[in-house]
């Protein structure tokens, strides 16, 4: 596997880690909704990047463009949930539009794994 597969990789393991850990703090405090919702994108995209590391390194699907989906859909994970934490735990926001930003991150991130998927390998 190569380094960028591995950093996907690596990517995944601390989205996870901290979806965990948000969703614990979540389980303490009386308004987290917002914290909850963050751990919960945090968990559902950590199994998606692990398959688009273990895809991308196994030439199963371009790898260029699983790359760049990974990274938009980490740098998504960072801006969306990163505002929502922020907001739940400091009360303040990450930046003005970090979570409308992330999301659409997130959504081009999805588009470029569609598209990498329907593209042909070499």
């Amino acid at each position: 596997m190569a380094l960028p597969e591995r950093l996907i990789l690596g990517l995944a393991g601390l989205a996870g880690l901290l979806g965990v850990a948000a969703s614990a703090a979540a389980a303490h405090r009386a308004e987290a909704e917002s914290l909850r919702i963050a751990a919960q994108f945090l968990l559902f995209h950590a199994p998606a990047l692990v398959g688009l590391a273990a895809l991308a390194g196994g030439g199963l699907i371009r790898v260029p463009l699983t790359r760049i989906a990974a990274a938009a859909l980490g740098l998504g994970l960072v801006l969306f949930c990163g505002d929502l934490s922020m907001r739940a735990l400091a009360r303040t926001p990450l930046f003005p539009m970090a979570a409308p930003s992330g999301g659409l991150l997130l959504m081009a991130g999805w588009l470029l794994v569609a598209v990498s998927g329907l593209l042909r390998t070499r």
